[in-house]
């Protein structure tokens, strides 16, 4: 593994490592609940610190393939629910994504960033991450 490509691996295991960690904090230390779609960014991001751990260990790059996979759904699932966040009529009000509604605005850093915009940033930093990796694969195939 070239030293570029293992930089770019240990960024995207510190990216996904404080994204744990905040989250964590969030609902272990601040008391907030997460909602349904909450635990589904959990469910994409947790695994992700842990393969991006041992492929620094090993110095494997082939796992940009596993966190493009991962980190695209994380993107897809964080951007419906910064929609939610932004724009709640777009769920009914009698529906909640489980005991805490989807909606709720834990936290409002200087007016805008919330704690879905943070996953988001999350994601697109792996998913571009893994893109270019993956690209650079790709160009030494060839």
């Amino acid at each position: 593994m070239r030293k570029k490509e293992e930089n770019l691996i240990l960024l995207m295991f510190i990216v996904s490592l404080i994204a744990t960690l905040g989250s964590l904090y969030f609902s272990e230390i601040k008391g907030f609940e997460p909602c349904k779609l909450c635990w589904f960014q959990r469910i994409l991001m947790y695994p992700m610190a842990i393969i991006l751990f041992i492929s620094l260990i090993s110095k494997n790059i082939n796992i940009c393939l596993y966190t493009l996979v991962f980190s695209t759904l994380g993107v897809i699932l964080s951007g419906i629910h910064n929609l939610i966040v932004i724009f709640p009529s777009l769920i009914e009000k009698n529906i909640s994504c489980g005991l805490i509604p989807c909606s709720t605005d834990y936290i409002s850093y200087f007016g805008f960033i919330n704690i879905p915009l943070m996953s988001l940033v999350a994601f697109l930093i792996i998913f571009i991450i893994s893109m270019y990796i993956f690209k650079l694969r790709q160009e030494k195939r060839i």
